[in-house]
């Protein structure tokens, strides 16, 4: 309990500062403790006799709900804690279950590298399956090998340059439009739109009733992942996710045959093309699946990226201008990717931002026979949650690593490069994200333009604090002030 009390307890008081909104010093670095102290500490299971490997300790939190409402709360300082208290090994209660989180860089790269096949993505069936089900993330050892090589046809580096031409003109003609007579709530500007960007790239769907109707569809989907009821009750956040899956299906079916037919630029028309060299490819059901998946995948990492560098361009002026200065050198016209790749002090943001604020904080496995992590017994059928968020804050990767400093990933310095799994934002291994390149060139553009048509800032003591109940979102939206250039 010392080490609670003595270095995780002033980190804990130095990261909130930066990521909770006007807090009392100290509060939530008591509140955090309180929590250590209430649960005793034990054992998930016995290691097998003889096996020189170790218990997974930990505790199951409040009764039924777990520490549920504790993550949503804390989010990724409540895993530090945790990993500074425990270990990079521990287990938590949440869903009615019991899940091992995995956390520091030695750690997250054994269940990412996967080495013995131990680590099934099953963890994230347990999760979403119900709404995404048989998307690419959801797949296993040979056929998500197989389905991601045809995937990758879709995202290709002359794709990639077709759906910035395509998503370049709607960001450049949305962001303009925005109010300058008061605060905007950022983040829900930012989502509505990377969810005209989706459906205009992915579906080649203008703003419409039928793109608001799929959009909201999504939404739905999306909260209902993390619902503490989980069965399609009247009024909760299953039944409408629920509802929100059928809706897609049945939009995605029906279009399939146009798209099969046709030769367009957008994503679901080159996912229905989309071959191996062996000529391998989806089936129709495949391509709906997958649609649905890349859909949510694509507009909330983006939307939750965007919000997050706007953030820290609003708080640190300097990087805003630096940025602007950038921006503004590319001339009047609409950027291609050969010019968003010339964004250098962008790059840096984003990188930065992402450390900061990971878009998927928990990654989820689930063994399918017994193995160890670092020397931890886990038996099969764990649930296993790696948290790569918190090697982003690990002091033996970072300097200053609860600080916003971007030249950390500048060439000079590299801090990226201390560990393989010290920044893990798109996840790593087999299962890295595939739309990546697409996500950073989304969130880009869009910063582009901002620069662009605005400066901004938010009050001189706003602290955003970020609600971790699916994906990370400000809870009040990110209030900033624009003012037009």
């Amino acid at each position: 309990m010392a080490s609670l009390l003595g270095r995780p307890a002033r980190a804990a008081r130095e990261r909130m500062s930066s990521l909770v909104a006007a807090p009392a010093p100290g509060r939530v670095d008591d509140m955090l403790r309180a929590l250590s102290r209430r649960w005793p500490v034990r054992e998930l299971c016995a290691a097998p006799p003889g096996s020189g490997l170790r218990p997974v300790l930990g505790d199951y939190g409040p009764p039924l709900v777990g520490h549920v409402l504790h993550s949503s709360r804390f989010g990724t300082d409540f895993a530090r804690e945790r990993h500074d208290r425990i270990g990079p090994v521990s287990w938590i209660g949440a869903f009615g279950t019991r899940i091992v989180n995995v956390s520091g860089p030695e750690a997250t790269q054994v269940v990412f590298i996967n080495r013995d096949k131990a680590f099934s993505q099953e963890g994230w069936a347990f999760l979403i399956d119900r709404f995404f089900h048989r998307g690419l993330m959801l797949l296993d050892f040979d056929e998500h090998h197989t389905h991601r090589l045809i995937m990758q046809q879709a995202f290709t580096r002359d794709r990639l340059a077709g759906y910035v031409r395509q998503f370049g003109p709607t960001v450049r003609s949305a962001v303009p439009t925005w109010r300058v007579d008061g605060p905007v709530r950022l983040y829900w500007a930012l989502k509505g739109l990377t969810l005209d960007v989706a459906t205009k790239v992915f579906m080649a769907l203008d703003r419409a009733p039928e793109a608001d109707r799929i959009n909201r569809a999504f939404v739905a989907t999306v909260r209902a992942a993390t619902a503490l009821v989980r069965h399609p009750l009247p009024g909760t956040r299953w039944r409408a996710g629920v509802r929100g899956r059928r809706l897609l299906e049945s939009y995605f079916a029906g279009g399939l045959a146009g798209r099969q037919a046709g030769h367009g630029d957008d994503l679901f028309t080159a996912l229905c093309h989309a071959s191996t060299p062996e000529g391998e490819r989806f089936t129709g059901r495949d391509v709906v699946n997958h649609m649905i998946f890349l859909m949510m995948a694509a507009h909330d990492t983006s939307t939750i990226a965007s919000t997050a560098a706007a953030y820290y361009l609003a708080r640190y002026p300097e990087w805003q201008e630096r940025a602007r200065e950038e921006s503004l050198a590319l001339g009047e016209d609409v950027p291609d990717i050969a010019a968003l790749d010339r964004l250098r002090t962008l790059d840096l943001v984003i990188r930065e931002s992402l450390r900061l604020v990971a878009p998927v904080p928990s990654v989820m496995r689930k063994t399918v026979k017994a193995t160890d992590v670092l020397g931890y017994y886990l038996p099969a059928g764990t649930l296993v949650a790696a948290q790569p968020s918190v090697n982003h804050f690990d002091p033996g990767c970072w300097t200053r690593p609860d600080a916003f400093d971007p030249e950390r990933f500048a060439d000079h310095r590299r801090e990226d490069r201390n560990h393989r799994y010290a920044w893990v934002p798109f996840g790593g291994g087999a299962h890295k994200c595939i739309g990546m390149h697409f996500g950073v060139l989304e969130v880009k553009a869009i910063l582009h333009e901002m620069l662009r048509c605005y400066r901004w800032s938010v009050a001189e003591r706003y602290r955003v604090r970020w609600d971790h109940t699916s994906l990370p979102v400000p809870v009040d939206g990110l209030p900033v002030r624009l003012v037009p250039r």
